[in-house]
């Protein structure tokens, strides 16, 4: 991957997870970009860097592991993945290594009696699940998990007019595409915690 087209997978990587009517795989990760705008850039030489050392997969993930890792992905800037980006994308890794494990810790404290009233919505008020993760004890592939099991976000979406769960919402859309998850293997695990 040249340097032009690392710029082009930041930004269709960005507009992927902060505008509702991009898609990444629809578009193929393709914007426009002039070479004249790319090398009027400050960034530029950043982005050479970042596309001497990944392939280009691992750029995509690079980009992929930094937008879903904020709780608002359009108040990323560039200066913040050029600081933080290469520990975030460590970290990134090591969860999707480790993602069955931290499911199953998350899920440590769901009883067969709790289980229905975690997901519940009543009136406009924050199900418990929602509330675990804006608390930080839930992360966003857990939700997505739960989700692929469960198809609760429907629910939610048609329950909760509500600016954070819109945010919350919407990153795990934009997210679920690029998260591979084996839905029988963690059903599974689920059964065995709740039953």
């Amino acid at each position: 991957m040249n340097p032009i087209e690392c710029y082009k997978t930041y930004l269709s990587v960005k507009n992927h997870f902060s505008k509702e009517s991009y898609d990444f795989f629809k578009y193929k990760g393709k914007t426009r970009v002039s070479e004249k705008t790319f090398y009027s850039k400050k960034e530029r030489f950043w982005f050479e860097k970042l596309s001497r050392n990944k392939n280009d997969n691992e750029v995509v993930n690079f980009f992929v592991s930094n937008y879903s890792s904020v709780d608002d992905p359009s108040s990323l800037w560039i200066g913040d993945i050029i600081k933080n980006g290469e520990v975030r994308y460590s970290e990134w890794i090591e969860k999707k290594h480790n993602l069955l494990d931290i499911f199953l810790s998350e899920c440590g404290h769901i009883t067969k009696e709790n289980f229905d009233d975690y997901f519940r919505v009543v009136g406009s008020r924050h199900p418990q699940i929602l509330k675990d993760h804006l608390k930080g004890d839930v992360c966003i592939e857990t939700l997505i998990i739960f989700d692929s099991i469960l198809n609760y976000k429907k629910d939610f979406d048609s329950k909760l007019i509500d600016p954070i769960w819109e945010m919350v919402s919407l990153r795990m859309k934009k997210y679920s595409v690029f998260l591979q998850i084996n839905t029988i293997k963690f059903r599974k695990a689920l059964k065995e915690i709740i039953l």
